[in-house]
């Protein structure tokens, strides 16, 4: 009856010593019993069942375990697991961006550590006033390196040491005889090699002022300019100025920072030259390329020497207008003739020239050049002393693609005119302000510059201005004997041969360091030292 209804397929188990694994490991222990054909029970060689052949063509075919490679490719193809990996591909690759972005944005946004510039204030440093080492009255470096505990104990990490550039010491040794070498009054190359050594033994950086702008007149490259030699020819800025009769008149009516013409006639080149400061300080011509290179050799050789960075001061006068054009009086009523003070003009042509920026940024390249080892960053700070111009003091900070200083220095806290609380707020948020995105600030309250800070505001004050320097965002910058609260000397105690050009304002507060209260604050064992102490020394001294 059965082979009425249809037809029958018969699955006969082989007949062979083996079954068929269909795809599955064989069973070992079967395996075993099979040997053994004598004590194995007879096995059915046929088993016949009977199924519908078109149900068989219906049957859907399923995915199972140990399946062949065609027929895993066979399911693989099928939309709903092809769709479904690939839904799965394309969430892990967006997960990765995510996570790519999110790594990207916390790198972006987190505070970097700081470097050693921004982790602890600069100690400025008058290296003739600081200590005297061999007791002729001069503070010197010696000197500096014997005093090294009394910086490690403020726990400052960084020290600014003022021009000590071999220097006639016209205003104050701002202008440079020979950028090569110490002055011997601080000493000797070895002295600045061993205190450098013994600075950075002590985990301290230093760094030093470097004035790019002028020279003095002794040095080597204006005595052979004034005698026309060679490439020094145009190393600094001539024009003639003798007229037939034998008189000289200026080539126009700019004005020094100190006062009078900044055109100086010099007998030998029969020519003036010009200075933005003293007639003792020939402004270097900038837009010779060679005095570009000159300067920047000088950068190489005190980096070389260890220097951690510079502070480059009055870079503003670096450039001149080359057309000469009389400058514009700020009172349009007064006679040309009377011009004297470099308050009576507007200074359009002599500071802060197009192409200024370029020579500050080829500067940093410079010091980048020394700055690749880890640890080894050199810094670079300028002074550009735009006191009325807080936009043109933010462009020394550079872009945010092209580096230029890693801060002006600010002198806001010094220049104010009143204390109060309103107008420290007026100081502070004016800096940060207008300070550009990303970039770092600094603050100082005392300065070689500038009168001390209890003679400038009031003893009472001294602790509250430390403090808020201590606590504003930013990099302090303190001035030596600030910490102790130190006070001007009386004027009348600086005598003739101290004052030089413009500096008779600036030296009550440069008188020695005042660390006991022994002769001389114990800044010198010599008979005097080269500027009086002040009245209070002891009661007002580091031992105290």
């Amino acid at each position: 009856m059965v082979e009425e209804e249809g037809k029958t397929l018969s699955m006969e188990l082989s007949e062979k010593e083996g079954v068929e694994n269909n795809g599955f490991v064989q069973n070992e222990a079967f395996d075993d019993k099979e040997t053994d054909t004598s004590s194995q029970e007879e096995i059915p060689k046929t088993c016949a069942v009977d199924v519908d052949p078109e149900a068989m063509e219906e049957m859907p075919l399923k995915p199972y375990a140990g399946m062949p490679k065609e027929v895993l490719l066979k399911f693989s193809s099928q939309a709903r697991y092809r769709v479904t990996r690939e839904i799965l591909f394309w969430l892990i690759i967006a997960a990765a961006v995510v996570l790519v972005c999110a790594t990207i944005a916390i790198i972006a946004l987190s505070p970097k550590c700081l470097d050693w510039w921004q982790e602890s204030p600069i100690y400025q440093i008058y290296p003739r006033s600081f200590k005297d080492s061999d007791m002729d009255g001069n503070g010197d470096l010696k000197g500096i390196q014997e005093k090294l505990d009394h910086i490690t104990y403020l726990n400052i990490k960084t020290i600014w040491l003022t021009s000590f550039f071999k220097s006639p010491l016209k205003d104050l040794g701002f202008g440079a005889e020979d950028f090569y070498d110490i002055d011997p009054m601080f000493g000797s190359m070895s002295d600045f090699e061993n205190l450098i050594t013994a600075i950075h033994d002590r985990g301290l950086k230093v760094i030093t002022d470097l004035i790019p702008n002028h020279t003095s007149d002794k040095h080597h490259w204006f005595q052979l300019s004034r005698n026309r030699t060679g490439k020094y020819t145009d190393y600094y800025i001539w024009q003639d100025c003798l007229q037939p009769a034998g008189l000289v008149t200026p080539p126009n009516n700019w004005v020094s920072v100190f006062g009078n013409s900044s055109w100086q006639f010099d007998a030998v080149r029969k020519q003036c030259y010009f200075h933005q400061f003293g007639k003792e300080q020939p402004d270097l011509n900038f837009r010779n390329l060679a005095v570009q290179q000159e300067i920047h050799d000088v950068v190489k050789f005190w980096l070389g020497k260890g220097i951690d960075g510079f502070s480059f001061k009055a870079v503003k006068f670096l450039l001149e207008a080359t057309h000469l054009r009389d400058e514009p009086r700020v009172n349009k009523s007064q006679s040309p003739e009377s011009i004297t003070a470099y308050s009576q003009l507007h200074h359009d042509y002599t500071t802060t020239q197009l192409g200024l920026h370029d020579l500050l940024r080829a500067f940093r390249q410079t010091m980048n050049q020394f700055s690749s080892e880890p640890g080894r960053y050199r810094f670079m700070g300028t002074n550009g002393d735009e006191k009325e111009d807080i936009e043109a003091t933010m462009t020394y900070y550079g872009t945010t693609f092209i580096q230029e200083a890693d801060f002006p220095l600010n002198f806001h806290l010094i220049n104010m005119e009143s204390l109060s609380g309103h107008s420290i707020f007026e100081a502070v948020n004016l800096w940060m302000k207008n300070m550009p995105a990303g970039k770092w600030p600094n603050w100082a309250v005392g300065s070689p510059n500038a009168a001390r800070v209890s003679s400038r505001v009031g003893k009472e004050y001294v602790n509250v201005m430390n403090m808020l320097l201590l606590t504003l965002p930013g990099t302090p910058v303190t001035y030596y004997g600030e910490e102790i609260g130190m006070e001007n000397i009386a004027s009348e105690n600086v005598s003739e041969e101290h004052i030089f050009s413009g500096s008779v304002v600036t030296l009550p507060g440069k008188s020695p360091m005042q660390w006991d209260g022994q002769d001389h604050a114990g800044f010198t064992e010599g008979n005097s030292s080269w500027l009086p102490v002040h009245s209070d020394y002891q009661s007002v001294n580091v031992e105290v």
